[in-house]
């Protein structure tokens, strides 16, 4: 087992990663069970693949549980899916000392997270993500939200979980599309200050999209100390250090709204995109060097993720796009903040970027 440490005060947490954890979780999640039971939430596909293990492991060790099973996919994440859990919870009396598990991917994760940081003004929980992508970034950093008509995380909190325990093991159980959109958020930690990361991934990605168990593990403990890292920094995004982890998340938000939030472009294609248009948008400004744009757009586009609006499917005007982004959380004073590059592992926040010539540079892209 590895153990990565998110350093946050009274509410620093530990982030364990194991091949196998989810057999041992019992014995690992027993120190949060505060009243010898557990609260899961979960979703469709999690109950099929994983819960079995899970619930085998606290039955083991005398643990009681009750589950709760939603429906999978991106529109789980939703003021209905938040009732719903929120009023199960109370009809199970759990308690402000007690930790609910968040069992699943991102959906879940988010979901729960933000349940459990309003049901009875704060209450505890456990992540064990169950996804690539969850693992190596919405389950780390305590962000928490469920998705709004005006576009996604819009109605959230930062609300850290009391663990993360991490089970790459998991990671077979999934389709190939959904460990490559994971994979994306995997590059996106080379892609933001580590160009040696970068370099490993262009050479380890195949074995880890392939299953190798040893490139998984390196890739996910790499990614989530380089995230605990930088969350202990800057938890809220006050000092600007934090909105680095939102590279290619403008772009691909909008790509996402534009998509219905749907299956149609899962979240980490979208922010495959969504990177290859930000540094192809900072190569046009004379920021960064073409030739490491597009070093990005063909690695990328060699696993299979998206890497122009053609691969994701979009092919709606800048100005629509950039209509998209307008309700970005992130905008201040009617500007938007944008991650840009000035060469691969040397990502900045930009807050001068003009509207109207990111609009121009979609339409030249379509």
């Amino acid at each position: 087992m590895s153990r990565v440490e998110v350093a946050l005060g009274d509410r620093s947490y530990a982030i364990d990663i194991m091949a196998g954890a989810l057999d041992r979780a019992g014995d690992l999640l027993a120190p949060f069970a505060r009243r010898g039971r557990f609260a899961i939430v979960t979703d469709e596909a999690v109950a099929q693949a994983q819960l079995g293990r899970l619930t085998a492991s606290l039955d083991a060790v005398g643990i009681a549980h009750a589950v709760i099973i939603l429906p999978s996919g991106e529109a789980t994440k939703s003021w209905a899916s938040l009732e719903r859990v929120t009023d199960w919870l109370l009809d199970r009396e759990v308690e402000r000392n007690d930790n609910i598990i968040a069992l699943g991917g991102g959906v879940i994760g988010d979901l729960t997270g933000f349940a459990a940081s309003i049901l009875k003004r704060g209450c505890g929980f456990v992540q064990v993500p169950t996804t690539l992508l969850s693992q190596v970034d919405s389950s780390v950093g305590g962000k928490t939200a469920i998705n709004a008509r005006a576009g996604k995380n819009l109605i959230g909190s930062f609300y850290q979980p009391a663990y993360v325990l991490i089970d790459p093991a998991t990671l077979d159980t999934l389709p190939a599309r959904e460990v490559r959109a994971g994979y994306a958020e995997v590059v996106k930690y080379g892609l933001i200050d580590d160009a040696g990361f970068f370099g490993w991934c262009e050479a380890n990605a195949p074995a880890l999209l392939a299953g190798n168990a040893d490139a998984r593990e390196h890739a996910i403990h790499r990614s989530v100390a380089a995230k605990a890292a930088i969350v202990g920094e800057d938890e809220r995004e006050t000092s600007g250090r934090r909105a680095l982890l939102n590279l290619g998340h403008t772009f691909g938000h909008a790509l996402e709204a534009e998509t219905g939030f749907s299956d149609r472009l899962l979240h980490g294609e979208a922010v495959a995109a969504g990177m290859a248009l930000a540094f192809a948008f900072s190569a046009r400004m004379g920021l960064c060097p073409a030739e490491d744009a597009a070093r990005v757009a063909t690695h990328l586009s060699a696993v299979g993720l998206p890497a122009t609006l053609a691969d994701a499917g979009v092919a709606a005007s800048g100005q629509a796009l950039v209509a998209h982004m307008m309700h970005d959380k992130k905008m201040e004073g009617g500007r938007l903040p944008f991650l840009l590059a000035r060469g691969i592992g040397r990502t900045f926040l930009a807050k001068d970027v003009d509207l109207a010539e990111v609009a121009a540079f979609l339409d030249e892209a379509r």
